[in-house]
């Protein structure tokens, strides 16, 4: 775990743990090894919040201009372990999943949320396949995941997480799931069968619409 990545989970990571009091089930199906933990994706939340509750450093993704900063947010990206990803479709997005491979092969987790952007409505969409690609590149399985309350915690307009009354994030993690051989497609609609089973929320079969503020 990379020293700032232990640091920031020490401080951050503990304040969100306390401040928020997480549900998490399933722990246990997370591998010693490596892994590509595959949820839905409802606020820019829950990458801290997942973050704070698997105890092992998790690799995600970051714009890769941020890597090329020498002020905090470079400094930030690179000490926390991210991977750079630049933005654009085509040989960007294959790069991305090349810089992905590394990670995984030496036991490391790796963090992705197959919908490519926040929903925006609080429904689950059609996962693309970067997900299962990785996976089998890396040669890992795929661990499914389902986070609630995050949207309500910190909506698509909110900076900060806030309390809200009534209010609890939750994460509930399936057991891994085996993608290496089939079709990719009806991998990865599998992989977000599953995401939506834990999850409990409404399934969309479509792509969901990329917030102009989203990721």
């Amino acid at each position: 775990m990379p020293v700032l990545y232990r640091l920031v989970r020490a401080t951050v990571g503990r304040a969100l743990r306390l401040g928020w009091r997480p549900r998490v089930e399933g722990l246990e199906h997370i591998p010693a090894g490596g892994a590509v933990l595959a949820g839905n994706h409802l606020s820019v939340a829950d990458e801290l919040f997942l973050g704070a509750v698997v105890p092992r450093h998790i690799a995600f993704w970051a714009k890769a201009e941020y890597f090329r900063r020498r002020r905090l947010a470079g400094v930030l990206v690179r000490g926390l372990g991210a991977i750079p990803v630049e933005r654009g479709g085509g040989r960007a997005v294959l790069t991305a999943l090349d810089a992905g491979v590394p990670v995984l092969r030496d036991g490391g987790l790796v963090a992705v949320f197959p919908e490519g952007t926040r929903s925006p409505d609080g429904r689950a969409y059609r996962g693309r396949t970067g997900a299962v690609r990785l996976a089998r590149l890396g040669g890992v399985p795929v661990v499914p995941f389902g986070v609630t309350g995050t949207d309500l915690v910190q909506p698509i307009d909110a900076r900060l997480p806030r309390r809200v009354p009534g209010v609890r994030v939750a994460f509930r993690f399936g057991a891994p799931m085996d993608v290496a051989g089939g079709s990719i497609r009806e991998a990865t609609d599998a992989v977000m069968a599953r995401v939506v089973a834990l999850s409990g929320q409404e399934y969309v079969s479509e792509y969901a619409p990329m917030l102009r503020l989203g990721r």
